[in-house]
């Protein structure tokens, strides 16, 4: 298996480097974060480290999901609970803090491996419900054939509910992924931004809310 490994340590990247490569993995070492957004799709797994030098790990966890479901491990001596909720909300599939021993760190890959060896990737980036289409690479939004003008931030959270489309989709995952932090994020930014969804789709069946949880398209 591929791994991409995002760490700026030079001792802790080399350790891990001889153990990926001894348990039969292929790994690839990066230092920052820009990086990784350029060459995941080397890989079949990213081990990721939080502090990098140049953004934050958090950040590249968010900007990743926006374009891939590559697997990914976070691991990093951030162990705090909001660090590790919001890691796992932005879509990392394991979170484990340093200092970890690498045994367990090796099973944690593998399990991850096997659990997201099963996902298929869209055939096609455009999300339909309806007569409404999401194209999330063009990030253009058509109704009925007709273009729908989104702002930066309209089309961001319609995107993190269509990339889901059928499912339902928290609040706290939309603020997270939007605004970067659920916990500092003014919430009612979002109503208003899926007011404004809403009313310039004109289709308020396309976007449902699910009562004390959050939102679903289609479906």
């Amino acid at each position: 298996m591929h791994v991409l490994l995002a760490e700026d340590d030079d001792g802790v990247a080399g350790a891990l480097t001889e153990a990926l490569y001894e348990y039969g993995h292929l790994p690839t070492r990066v230092r920052r974060g820009e990086e990784v957004l350029a060459r995941h799709r080397q890989a079949d797994l990213v081990l990721l480290d939080l502090g990098l030098p140049d953004l934050d790990g958090l950040d590249v966890l968010r900007k990743l999901r926006a374009v891939s479901a590559v697997a990914v491990v976070v691991l990093t001596a951030r162990g705090d609970e909001r660090s590790v909720v919001r890691g796992l909300r932005l879509g990392a599939d394991d979170y484990l803090v340093k200092p970890v021993r690498l045994a367990e760190l090796l099973a944690r890959i593998e399990a991850v491996a096997r659990r997201t060896s099963v996902r298929v990737a869209p055939a096609s980036p455009v999300v339909r419900a309806g007569d409404v289409e999401v194209d999330l690479d063009a990030r253009r939004v058509l109704v009925g054939g007709a273009e729908v003008r989104l702002t930066t931030k309209e089309f961001a959270v319609l995107a993190v509910l269509a990339a889901r489309a059928g499912s339902a989709v928290s609040r706290q995952q939309v603020l997270d992924e939007v605004w970067g932090d659920a916990y500092l994020a003014v919430s009612r930014s979002l109503d208003v931004h899926l007011t404004q969804v809403r009313a310039k789709l004109g289709r308020p069946e396309v976007l449902t809310t699910i009562r004390g949880f959050g939102y679903r398209f289609g479906g």
